[in-house]
């Protein structure tokens, strides 16, 4: 890591996503409230990126923080690093002979610490609270999040509760419960979760760290984008595959486009965006396809894949428009697709991905057979977690 004298954050205020009303960046936020009560997620905005050039990643560590420019903490003393980030980029050649795909490669975000890429948000949000002098947390989830929450939160010795769906894998409770949080089990998905964490904060004084409900895990999950440029030598490819709950992760993607872009970083067209869901939960496809006005009352079932199990992702609008900006697609797989998906993985290249990131292959072949996509393509498929952790569920099916 270059000398931290030298670093300095291009953060200059906060923004709404729905109307661009402007919010200090120096206070404690949540989430922007429009005139017609929609809710909706704060982005944070960053100013002289045309001065930062990518020469400046040379002498940088391997982790996310080499895009310090692009990211929210001001005083680089306020970090919380596990090591995070740089995940690998791997071509998936057996896979591509045989699927005949000669361009398929994944980004495996299971070298996080905590084993998923929820590190990356953490990691970020965690810094943040840590330099608005924020003591206490709490969060809904569906497994990863809480842990690596946890995980950050230890380190920064920051009190955290942590409210988790009761079916969810032993290992995802135990994680919570070494890092020293607070674990609260409530019968249902994330969205009961979600609801527990609203009534806990009514009575006491918690800051909510809820998927797009504070504007910083969103700028930790941005990081795979620049390093999806940067590792594919800043020419990025045609369509990228996304594993969509609550959909933080392609936001974030698509916001580093744009910012790199904006810093002359990348030139040229950005990936078409594809979420993935299952057919246990496929909010995100119904409304792309038109079948509900949104995802309010969305009615869904567990799935093997915890981190899809979100009936309503509070993103839910700027999901569909970063798909609609890509010229993108929403399309879900079955179960039992998803689990053969993870059993390819695994057969073909040696990497026990995640029931989400098992979702990929066989979405891919759907596109390819709607000629969404072509087989020709330079696809990317970007896989959240480890499939070690998920065990559990494996042994269900």
């Amino acid at each position: 890591m270059i000398p931290t004298d030298l670093l300095t954050s291009h953060i200059t205020h906060l923004e709404c996503a729905d109307n661009e009303e402007k919010f200090s960046h120096l206070e404690i936020q949540t989430f922007c409230t429009s005139a017609n009560g929609k809710k909706s997620p704060l982005y944070a905005k960053y100013g002289s990126l045309n001065k930062v050039g990518k020469n400046v990643l040379k002498e940088r560590t391997a982790s996310l923080w080499r895009y310090f420019e692009f990211l929210p903490v001001l005083n680089p003393e306020n970090i919380v690093s596990l090591g995070e980030g740089l995940t690998p980029l791997l071509h998936l050649e057996n896979l591509a002979k045989e699927l005949h795909i000669p361009n398929l490669y994944l980004k495996d975000e299971s070298l996080n610490p905590t084993g998923s890429f929820k590190a990356r948000g953490q990691a970020v949000a965690v810094s943040k609270m840590k330099e608005l002098g924020i003591r206490r947390c709490i969060v809904p989830t569906a497994g990863n999040a809480g842990g690596a929450l946890a995980a950050y939160c230890a380190k920064a010795k920051i009190d955290v509760t942590v409210v988790m769906p009761r079916h969810t894998p032993e290992i995802f409770k135990q994680e919570c419960s070494y890092f020293g949080a607070e674990l609260i089990l409530v019968d249902g998905l994330i969205s009961d979760c979600g609801r527990v964490v609203g009534e806990m904060r009514a009575k006491e004084d918690y800051f909510d760290v809820s998927t797009m409900k504070e504007p910083y895990r969103l700028e930790g999950k941005k990081t795979m984008g620049f390093e999806i440029a940067e590792q594919m030598n800043w020419q990025l490819p045609d369509v990228i595959f996304y594993p969509t709950g609550g959909g933080t992760g392609l936001i974030g993607i698509w916001k580093a486009f744009h910012e790199m872009k904006q810093a002359g970083w990348i030139t040229g067209k950005f990936p078409k965006m594809i979420a993935v869901q299952t057919e246990n939960c496929q909010p995100v496809v119904w409304s792309f396809a038109g079948k509900h006005e949104s995802a309010a009352a969305y009615v869904a079932r567990p799935s093997v894949a915890n981190g899809l199990a979100v009936p309503f992702p509070f993103a839910e609008r700027q999901i569909l428009q970063v798909l609609k900006e890509s010229g993108g697609y929403a399309l879900s797989v079955t179960e039992t697709e998803l689990m053969n998906g993870v059993k390819s993985f695994a057969k073909n290249e040696g990497l026990f991905v995640a029931p989400e990131g098992g979702a990929l292959l066989p979405a891919v072949k759907k596109a390819i057979e709607n000629k969404w996509i072509g087989a020709e393509d330079n696809i990317l498929l970007l896989n959240t977690g480890s499939g070690y952790k998920y065990s559990e569920n494996f042994m269900q099916i």
